[in-house]
């Protein structure tokens, strides 16, 4: 064919190449990941915007700093994001009360997730809440990970290393 052409391949049809491939499959990025390289403590009943995310670190497109990713020119699109943060609440007395995951984005609650205790405490030392949204993002959208955490007795709790995450991709 010839550059306008259209070429149907019929149903059954195996296509055979041996040369060069192009503009066939897609790739899902940028794609970006990271883990909390060190535990985190949190100021009780705040928003907190989690940093320090540089363990096991993916970044196809330089644009994740262990803390923000930052939509490169001309990547715009859908992309599927993801968190999850563990509660200690070990400091705290072990009473755990609330643990919320929020993805942000430019500054603002993108996506919520999270864990309450609705009666009287306990001896809860852990909470786990993850949250996971698609969304349309455009160049130089900001995508950060941030937390609220709470108890029953008013102490500050934490957020593990080993279990606290953020990453993303582009749909194709």
């Amino acid at each position: 064919g010839t550059s306008g052409d259209t070429i149907t391949i019929p149903s059954g049809v195996t296509i055979a190449n041996s040369g060069t491939a192009t503009g066939f499959g897609v790739s899902n990025k940028p794609a970006f990941y990271g883990e909390l390289a060190s535990t985190q403590t949190i100021t009780r009943n705040s928003y907190v915007k989690v940093t320090g995310m540089t363990n096991d670190e993916i970044d196809t497109n330089t644009a994740f700093d262990g803390t923000t990713f930052t939509v490169p020119s001309g990547e715009g699109g859908t992309y599927f994001l993801y968190a999850s943060i563990q509660a200690d609440f070990e400091i705290a007395g072990d009473d755990g009360e609330l643990a919320r995951c929020y993805l942000y984005k430019n500054g603002s609650e993108l996506k919520l997730a999270q864990f309450k205790v609705e009666a009287g405490g306990g001896n809860i030392r852990y909470i786990a809440a993850s949250v996971s949204v698609t969304a349309t993002l455009s160049a130089s959208d900001t995508i950060e990970l941030y937390t609220l955490l709470n108890d029953f007795s008013g102490n500050n709790a934490r957020v593990l290393s080993d279990a606290t995450s953020i990453g993303g991709y582009k749909l194709f």
